[in-house]
């Protein structure tokens, strides 16, 4: 388990650039913490780095945003307004795994569904700076 101190929306910005220079086809990333924790700017940063800066869009209402840029495809999801995994089947969810990088926000929703390897960043906000954010990075 690693941990990353944030203290701004770009420093948030540049870790997940960084952190998307090792990520490969089928890797699988459970973004979880409150709402306005940072877990949109992280999938901007990762965009950024792909060359896809000018497509994010919260995929709050979609459920899931695809980007994709020559072999490069990047699934970011929202599962939050989803009732139960069963919808997740439903769409298809599972087939994104093994054809590109998968994002999910508020994925400890479908963890009992998720392949056996796959990392969870928990985003903790702090009370006393509202730019601060503690990145919690675990590797299942």
């Amino acid at each position: 388990m690693q941990t990353y101190i944030s203290k701004s929306e770009q420093d948030t910005i540049q870790f997940a650039k960084q952190y998307a220079s090792r990520l490969k086809k089928g890797d699988i990333v459970v973004l979880s913490g409150e709402l306005g924790s940072g877990k949109t700017k992280f999938v901007q940063g990762i965009l950024e780095y792909f060359g896809l800066e000018n497509e994010i869009s919260s995929p709050t209402f979609t459920i899931v945003n695809e980007y994709s840029k020559n072999d490069i495809h990047i699934y970011h999801f929202d599962v939050y307004r989803l009732s139960d995994i069963d919808e997740f089947y439903a769409m298809g969810g599972e087939e994104y795994f093994e054809t590109g990088i998968c994002f999910i926000e508020w994925g400890e929703m479908i963890e009992d569904i998720l392949p056996k390897h796959y990392t969870k960043i928990t985003f903790k906000k702090n009370d006393n700076d509202s730019n601060y954010r503690e990145l919690i990075i675990d590797e299942k």
